[in-house]
């Protein structure tokens, strides 16, 4: 009995100072404390410890990560990297709205950078480029359509054929 308080002590110790040096999720936090080896019984005994005093809290989170990322990032992708960390969809969905609603993010002049940072306006590109450069920007999380029509409003010229086959 001695020993099972002993590693609850520890284990909780050791989700203090892993949030001292960062927030994390609670998939997050559970994860490195399965990695230091402690039993599923002891991380739950850390678990419940710091969620009692708010310690830990995957809302907050994702709207931490969402407020310093919304100008860089597109949404999907910022969704995308909130449920690779164990957020849940609605928790990250709601927090998106929450902060775009205090900050609302421009997604076309972000998506327009990206593009500049990658390709100069006016350009040619040849089919290999095109393909890149949308790949990339998929990736990112941006539509299709929007891609398009910056391309265009960028005067970033490309093969028609190519775009018919992407739709």
């Amino acid at each position: 009995m001695e020993l099972l308080e002993e590693e609850h002590k520890k284990a909780t110790r050791k989700a203090m100072q892993l949030l001292e040096h960062m927030d994390r999720t609670e998939k997050g936090l559970r994860d490195r404390l399965g990695q230091n080896g402690f039993s599923q019984m002891a991380i739950e005994a850390a678990m419940e410890y710091v969620k009692s005093y708010g310690y830990i809290n995957d809302e907050r989170y994702a709207r931490t990560y969402i407020a310093y990322r919304m100008d860089s990032k597109s949404r999907q992708k910022i969704l995308q990297e909130l449920i690779g960390k164990g957020v849940d969809r609605d928790i990250a969905v709601a927090a998106w709205e929450a902060e775009a609603a205090l900050n609302t993010p421009d997604e076309h002049m972000l998506l327009i950078k990206t593009v500049e940072k990658k390709i100069a306006p006016g350009s040619e590109l040849n089919e290999r480029e095109m393909r890149r450069l949308y790949g990339y920007l998929i990736r990112r999380g941006f539509q299709g359509s929007d891609i398009s029509h910056v391309l265009e409003e960028l005067g970033i010229k490309f093969s028609r054929n190519f775009l018919k086959n992407l739709t």
